[in-house]
């Protein structure tokens, strides 16, 4: 299995080609520019250094949303440009998932948080379980938009061990630190943000578990909730 692996649902954006079951190369940059000016230079850069041919591609793995709007549109708008171009399917990643995939085999339950804006988060809790000598992710409370009082709740209340990821560790790590009840460690900084890579074995993962991928014509970025600016709109026709 051939694949071609984005993830630009956050600041980080980052792409990865896996051959064969191999992750030959991935580029990742957690800085200023916007996906629209790096995305695609990353993906031709990153092709010719490992002297991949896209036509050997068997499928594209994305970052599915939640995430930033805009960042999962301008992901969107790449992948499926590509797929079409190349007439390949694309495998529809949950972020969260993504991202909860860096800790494969862990046997702490993992909460992705990513930073949401007005005390809220977009998160998840995943653990890994075996069965027959295999792991797999296991849900134990899907994504939502949700306060990051809430799910440290949540947490709480299990009463297991907890590793936090995703970009909204630092902005919400005090309120974690003084409200988290149960053991917990922050996920150090090469693990802790998106990675095309991990994407990449999610995909490869669901597909084994005999989730189908899907045409790049009917693919679209899971939100979760409305974007800053249909929430104004909204906001601004209930009061007239």
């Amino acid at each position: 299995m051939n694949l071609i692996a984005v993830d630009s649902s956050g600041q980080t954006a980052t792409v990865a080609l896996v051959n064969d079951g191999v992750l030959t190369g991935e580029y990742t940059i957690n800085h200023k520019k916007t996906h629209s000016q790096t995305l695609m230079p990353m993906l031709q850069t990153l092709c010719a250094a490992v002297e991949y041919d896209l036509h050997t591609t068997d499928a594209i793995a994305v970052a599915a949303g939640p995430g930033s709007f805009t960042g999962l549109r301008i992901g969107a708008a790449a992948v499926k440009g590509m797929a079409q171009a190349l007439n390949k399917p694309l495998i529809a990643v949950p972020t969260l998932e993504g991202l909860a995939c860096q800790f494969y085999g862990s046997e702490q339950l993992i909460c992705p948080i990513m930073d949401a804006r007005r005390a809220q988060v977009y998160s998840g809790i995943y653990r890994f379980v075996r069965e027959d000598n295999v792991m797999r992710m296991q849900t134990v409370a899907g994504e939502a938009a949700i306060p990051m009082t809430e799910q440290i709740n949540r947490l709480n209340a299990f009463c297991e061990p907890v590793i936090f990821l995703g970009d909204g560790v630092e902005v919400h790590r005090q309120v974690i630190t003084e409200q988290m009840q149960v053991p917990y460690i922050f996920a150090p900084v090469h693990k802790r943000l998106q990675s095309a890579g991990s994407v990449a074995a999610r995909a490869l993962m669901m597909l084994e578990e005999g989730k189908l991928p899907v045409e790049a014509g009917t693919f679209a970025p899971e939100y979760l909730r409305p974007s800053q600016a249909e929430r104004e709109r909204a906001e601004k026709l209930g009061a007239e």
